[in-house]
This record gives C-alpha cells, sequence and structure tokens, in this order.
C-alpha cells in the first residue's frame, strides 16, 4: 500500500507538472501575440507619421521650387529687359550713325561740286599763267640781248660778277649777325643758366640732414638699467664685445644712450637690446645670439630701402647688387649729411634740370641717384670712390652716359655727355646749402676708422672697436692665436702705433681682450 500511494503521488507530480508547463507555454504564447500586437500598431504609426512627414517635406520641396522658379523667371526677365534695352540702345545709335552718314554725304555732295568749279577756275588760270610766262620769257630774252650789247658782256660773265659780289655782301652781313647773336648768347646765358638752377632749387623741397653719433634707447623703468648691466656688468661688456657699440648708463632716468660713429651698428644694438629687454632673457650666450639675427635683420632691411627708394623715384631696371648698395647708403654720411637723403636730393634736382634742359629725365635720376654708390663698398679701398662707383655701374650694365656721369663728377674723368655737368652741378647744390654738411664730424668719423683699422694691422686680431669717442680702442683677440703675455705686447705696440701715425687730442686707451671658451652639445 505504501508503494501504492508513493506511485501515485509520483504520477500525480508528474501529471502538476505537465499540467504547469502547458500552462506556461500558453501565457508565453499569449504574451507573445499581444507584443506583436503591441509591434503591428507601434509600425502602423510609425508609418502614418513617416507619410505625415513625408507629406510636410513634399509640400515644403515643392513651396521651394516654385519659389526659386519664381526668383530664376524674375532674373531671366531682369536680363530680357537689359537686353531689349541694349539692343534698344544700339539700334538708336545705329539710327543716329546713319543720320550722320546722310548728312555727311550731303556735305561731301556740296564739297565735291564746290570742287569741281574751283579745278575748273584752276585749269583756266594755270593755261593764262602759262601764257603770260611765255611772253615774260620771249621779253626776258630780247632785253637780255639788248644789254649784252651795251655792256659788251655776256649773261654767264655777268652773273658771275653779280654773284661775286652778293657772296662778299652776305659774307659782311652774315659775320655781323653772327659777332651779334654771341655777344647776346653771352649776356644771356649766364641768367638763364641761373634762371634755371633757381627754378630747380625752389622746386626740390629738402629737410636739412642731420647726422648724429649717439641713440637714446628708451626704457620702461630704470629696473631694467640693472638687467642690462647684469651681475659685475658680464651683460653690459658683452653687448659692447657683440655690437661695437658704448653703452652709457647714466642717472637719465628711464634711458640709456648707445655711442659709436657708425650707424649701423648703433642701429644693431638699439634693436637688440629692444628684442632682449622685449623677451626678458638677458645673458651673455642669448646676446650673441640676438646680435648675430638683427645683424641679418638689417641686411634684409637694407635691401628693402633700396627697393622703396628706386620705386619712390620712378627707376626701373636696377642690378640687386645696385638695389643694396642704394640700400646701405641709409646708414653711411659725408661730411654729416646722410648719403642717401643726399643721392634721393641730388635724382630730384637732376630730374627737374634735365627736364629744364630738355633731356632725358628718368637718365638723369638714374645717375644722380648712383653717383656716390663708391662711397659705400663692403671693404676700404683706395680707388676714389668716383672712380669705383663708375666701376660697378659698368659692371652691372649701365648706360654709358649714366658710368660717365658718375665717373666724372668730380672730374676724375673726362665728361662725354650732357648728363655729366647737371650731376655735378645738382651734386654741389645739394651739399652747399646752409647746414646740410659738417666737415668736424666727417673727419672725426674718420679718426675713428683709421683707430679701427691700425688694431686689424696686427696679427690675431678678430674685432676692433673705438668708443668712448675715440679715447679708448678695444681690441678683442683670437685665443688661439694670442696669448696673455703676447695681449700685453699687442696692447703696448698698438698704442704705439697710434702714437706715431695719428694725430689726435688727450690720449687713447688701448684694451686688448682675450677670451678662451669650450663649447659642447648635450644631444
Amino acid at each position: 500500500m505504501e508503494i501504492l500511494s508513493i506511485v501515485i503521488g509520483v504520477v500525480a507530480l508528474i501529471i502538476g507538472l505537465a499540467i504547469g508547463f502547458v500552462i506556461s507555454k500558453n501565457l508565453e504564447k499569449n504574451k507573445a501575440d499581444s507584443v506583436v500586437k503591441e509591434a503591428e500598431k507601434e509600425a502602423k504609426s510609425i508609418i502614418k507619421e513617416a507619410t505625415a512627414e513625408g507629406e510636410s517635406k513634399k509640400k515644403d520641396k515643392i513651396l521651394q521650387a516654385k519659389e526659386k522658379f519664381i526668383e530664376l523667371k524674375a532674373e531671366h526677365e531682369k536680363v530680357i529687359l537689359s537686353r531689349d534695352k541694349k539692343i534698344a540702345d544700339a539700334e538708336k545709335r545705329t539710327r543716329d550713325k546713319e543720320s550722320q552718314v546722310s548728312s555727311e554725304l550731303a556735305k561731301n555732295k556740296k564739297l565735291n561740286k564746290d570742287l569741281d568749279e574751283k579745278v575748273k577756275d584752276y585749269n583756266y588760270r594755270n593755261e593764262y599763267l602759262e601764257k603770260k610766262q611765255e611772253e615774260i620769257d620771249k621779253l626776258l630774252e630780247s632785253k637780255v640781248k639788248q644789254l649784252e650789247v651795251i655792256s659788251g658782256l655776256s649773261a654767264e660773265e655777268a652773273k658771275e660778277q653779280l654773284v661775286e659780289s652778293l657772296k662778299e655782301s652776305a659774307k659782311t652781313d652774315a659775320m655781323a649777325l653772327i659777332q651779334d647773336t654771341i655777344e647776346e648768347a653771352k649776356l644771356t646765358a649766364q641768367q638763364e643758366a641761373k634762371k634755371i638752377i633757381i627754378n630747380t632749387i625752389q622746386r626740390i623741397g629738402t629737410e636739412e640732414a642731420v647726422e648724429n653719433c649717439v641713440s637714446v634707447f628708451n626704457l620702461e623703468s630704470d629696473d631694467v638699467k640693472g638687467r642690462i648691466i647684469g651681475r659685475e656688468g658680464r651683460n653690459i661688456r658683452a653687448i659692447e664685445a657683440a655690437t661695437g657699440v658704448e653703452i652709457i648708463v647714466d642717472d637719465t632716468p628711464e634711458a640709456i644712450i648707445l655711442s659709436c660713429f657708425d650707424s649701423v651698428r648703433r642701429e644693431v644694438a638699439r634693436l637688440s637690446l629692444h628684442k632682449l629687454v622685449t623677451d626678458g632673457r638677458i645673458h651673455p650666450a642669448r646676446i650673441e645670439e640676438v646680435v648675430k639675427k638683427t645683424r641679418k635683420q638689417i641686411d634684409e632691411e637694407i635691401i628693402d630701402i633700396g627697393k622703396r627708394t628706386v620705386i619712390d623715384l620712378g627707376i626701373h631696371g636696377l642690378h640687386p647688387e645696385l638695389i643694396k648698395t642704394v640700400g646701405r647708403m641709409k646708414y653711411r654720411s659725408s661730411y654729416g649729411q646722410n648719403l642717401l637723403q643726399h643721392s634721393r636730393e641730388v635724382a630730384k634736382l637732376c630730374g627737374t634740370m634735365a627736364a629744364e634742359l630738355g633731356l632725358n629725365p628718368k637718365l638723369a635720376k638714374r645717375a644722380g641717384l648712383l653717383h656716390d654708390i663708391g662711397k659705400v663698398p663692403e671693404t676700404e679701398t683706395e680707388v676714389p670712390h668716383a672712380i669705383l662707383g663708375m666701376q660697378w655701374a659698368e659692371k652691372y650694365g649701365e648706360k654709358e652716359e649714366v658710368c660717365n656721369a658718375i665717373g666724372a663728377h668730380h672730374d676724375e674723368v673726362e665728361m662725354t655727355s650732357l648728363l655729366s655737368p647737371i650731376i655735378q652741378v645738382c651734386d654741389a647744390i645739394s651739399g652747399a646749402r646752409p647746414g646740410a654738411r659738417r666737415q668736424v664730424l666727417d673727419s672725426y668719423i674718420q679718426r675713428l676708422k683709421d683707430l679701427e683699422d691700425i688694431a686689424f694691422g696686427f696679427g690675431g686680431v678678430k674685432k676692433a672697436y673705438a668708443i668712448q669717442a675715440g679715447r679708448e680702442l678695444r681690441v678683442i683677440v683670437e685665443s688661439e692665436k694670442v696669448s696673455d703675455d703676447k695681449a700685453n705686447n699687442l696692447s703696448f705696440e698698438i698704442s704705439q702705433k697710434i702714437q706715431t701715425d695719428m694725430t689726435y687730442p688727450g690720449q687713447v686707451k688701448v684694451t686688448v681682450i682675450r677670451e678662451t671658451r669650450a663649447v659642447n652639445i648635450a644631444k
């Protein structure tokens, strides 16, 4: 009985499980059906929304297309109207020309009729004159025969005697006329020349050139002075050694003074200081790097100045090397007068005077601008600047008149064209203005250059800078070639050479600097 009851229980359990499985399956099926129905509903709503959205977009596109069509149609109508207007204008012009041609034809017909009448009248007069001429010839022939009989001379002999008497009379009159013309020319030539020169000077307004040997570098505050000087003066010594410019730091508020006779060096120093102060990093290595970059920048600026100058003066086709030479003139002076300003002034004067005299003003401007290029050689030379400038002009393909004008403006070569005396006169006009030049400054600058040249005449000298207004010569030597003992001897030899060869006020201090560097690169 127990076994039977166990079996019955197991069977009942299996039946219950089967019934539960069937019921769960039915529930899942019902749930799946409901999910499908919901999905179908959602799909239908999505399709409905998509259809509505599509219809809306379709309507918008149709409206946009209509608007575009209307806009294109309006533009097309404008084009057609414009074209019709042009056609109407052309037709009107054609009608006007036709009426004008008709009137011209009518005039021509009338002129032709008048011309025919004039031709007939001319032919009649011509026939009449021919008849008269024949009568005159016959009468003249008879008169000549009568004169030959009376005088006992033939017509040819009488003609020769008459010609000889007329020659003597004409020669006397001609000589008198020539003498009167020469006297009048002598009286008026000087007045006309003065008039041309005065008109030329009045038409060229220029400023007086004033060339200094110092530049003022302004600072934001006096605190920057200490950074420029550096610890124990390292920075200021590095700047002076790299640029050759004396830096004067005094009690002047918010300013330091850069002193040097060479304006290129002063400009390099000024720009380098500006970069260093702006950047904030001031130390010897950085100073040398900035000075090197600034020198390159100055070279580029020189070319740019030359290009701007020739463009301003309307000079074309100048060789690039000559353009660079023109730019270098900005940093040179002649007797205290800025060389570029002087050359620009001479070019304008030459152009004006050449125009007054009926010569080529463009060629005159070209020669005037280039007349002093021999004053800016990259290396010192003994050749006079006029000859050197003429050689450069010939080398770079300038015309013969320009080359001769450059070489002859100080009478070093013979003048072969009218352009040469014009350049000479305009150079004198530019330099003779009150305040234009100062002899003292030029001799001072020459003395400083001579000081540096003496130092370069000794072996092992790398750099030489005349500072302290020529009272000190600072010489930087190569440490590999000059020892400490030799540096002392070199300082003494240079001072003796200066004392023997030069004339100068006061005394000149010769400072020889020998520096050893060890440079390695960490990679």
